[in-house]
């Protein structure tokens, strides 16, 4: 399995896009500006995207993706997500104002785009990789997810803050070899935080305690601006840790 990292910030600028990743070539996790990094024949191999929620920096080219495929791809797109997500979609963006709703382009009967709803505790399995809902507790209705494919797993937080869920489920995973957790602000802005429902280093290092695998830990969504204090503060939090600074078009393989 193929991990490809097409945006991981928490904003946007020079080598910043916000969140997407690529899994093997047919499978997206979240639609953010990331995915602006694939190349034409890359975007026709994908047959299936998983959002996490419906903020914007996840799903901002989920439009623009599915305009460049409308006439380029002889397959349908199957999108994952929670009911809420969906929802939001269609009200906010596939409403025939924002932009064109291709859930019903070029036709309802044959849509480009198939919603599917998914909850928390779900999994969905595609060619042998069983990619599975957590909750996590967010501002929307979140869901973080693992995928695990001949008894090797990865995690993707998503947007989140103190919880008990995630970590319960991913104790649940035979193995747990990597994480991508997302660590958006430093410690100082640890009420924004809070506010906004996303860990900072503090929060995050407390929170890690309570997971039985030792994962490397790739730290996503970090702001821009205070990115190396947000590192620094993580090394010093977590020590004993294997820590990474997650970034575009970094590739793991498990």
């Amino acid at each position: 399995m193929q991990i490809r990292v097409l945006g991981s910030s928490g904003g946007i600028g020079k080598d910043h896009k916000t969140t997407s990743f690529l899994i093997d070539d047919d499978i997206l996790i979240d639609a953010g500006t990331g995915v602006g990094e694939l190349t034409l024949t890359e975007m026709q191999k994908i047959r299936s995207i998983f959002l996490t929620h419906s903020h914007l920096d996840h799903i901002s080219h989920l439009s623009f993706l599915m305009d460049t495929l409308f006439s380029h791809s002889d397959a349908q797109i199957q999108v994952f997500a929670q009911q809420d997500t969906i929802d939001t979609i269609k009200k906010h963006v596939f409403n025939w104002s924002v932009w064109p709703d291709f859930s019903a382009l070029p036709s309802a009967q044959n849509p480009i785009v198939v919603f599917h709803a998914m909850e928390a505790g779900e999994e969905k399995v595609l060619d042998k990789r069983h990619i599975r809902m957590m909750a996590a507790n967010h501002t929307v209705p979140t869901v973080a997810l693992s995928v695990t494919e001949n008894g090797r797993s990865f995690a993707f937080s998503a947007d989140t803050t103190t919880n008990d869920t995630i970590w319960t489920a991913l104790n649940s995973l035979e193995s747990l070899d990597l994480l991508f957790i997302e660590s958006a602000f430093p410690n100082e802005q640890m009420e924004l935080c809070k506010l906004a429902k996303h860990y900072c280093p503090a929060l995050l290092a407390a929170d890690l305690k309570k997971l039985k695998h030792q994962p490397k830990i790739c730290i996503s969504h970090t702001m821009p601006i205070d990115e190396e204090t947000i590192m620094q503060q993580c090394h010093d939090a977590l020590p004993d840790r294997e820590l990474i600074l997650l970034a575009a078009e970094q590739i793991y393989h498990l």
